[in-house]
Order: C-alpha cells, then structure tokens, then sequence
C-alpha cells in the first residue's frame, strides 16, 4: 500500500512558476513509476507527465512539454512537478499517482494509487 500526499499548490500569475511535491509512504518507493496528472473544472481528468522508477525515463503531454518537469528523489519518497511559464489553462486540481511497473504510463487506468490533490490557479 502507497499512500501520496501532494503539496505546493497555489495562485500564481501567468508565467510565473510552481514546484509541486508528492510525498510517498513505504518503504518500496522506489520500485514504483510515478505520474501527475490534472482536472480542470468540468473536464476529465488528463495526464501531464510520467517518471519511470529510476527516474531515467519521462514522458509528457505536449500541452506542458518545455514548460513542465518531472523528477524524483527515491531517498526522499518524492516526485516532483517543476512548472514554469504558467498559463490560465494549466488551472485545475492536480494529481500524483503511483503504480508499480518498469515504464513510464500515461494512462490513468495504469496507476493504483492516487493522492487527494493539491490546486493550482493562474491568473491572467
């Protein structure tokens, strides 16, 4: 069992920038690929980008690509969502998830653990 909790959302300008943090239970954190992923209001829930297990591989989606950037530190339990140049569409709740597995995943169904979330806004 992994438990997530998300932390550093907020209010920020437009272009500016946010560091969001995932925290991990267990003492196995690193065996686990990790993602976030977000949820506008009245949206579904989409990915944002994913981290393989050793942190060697990473995937994005293309409306974050070059702005966005996943890492983790495996002896501190935690993944990390780097955001810079902030836009009023990147508002939503955003999720960490965790999954055990050797690849990164991009789709929610691939992931059995999930944090409460942490909310991010931008203002224009």
């Amino acid at each position: 069992q992994v438990q997530l909790v998300e932390s550093g959302g907020g209010l920020v300008q437009a272009g500016g920038s946010l560091r969001l943090s995932c925290a991990a239970s267990g003492r196995t954190f690193s065996s686990y690929r990790m993602g976030w992923f977000r949820q506008a209001p009245g949206k579904e829930r989409e990915f944002v980008a994913a981290i393989s297990w050793s942190g060697g591989s990473t995937y994005y989606a293309d409306s974050v690509k070059g702005r966005f950037t996943i890492s983790r530190d495996n002896a501190k339990n935690t993944v990390y969502l780097q955001m810079n140049s902030l836009k009023p569409e990147d508002t939503a709740v955003f999720y960490c998830a965790a999954s055990r597995g050797t690849v990164v995943a991009r789709g929610g169904h691939e992931y059995d653990y999930w944090g409460q979330g942490t909310q991010v806004t931008v203002s224009s």
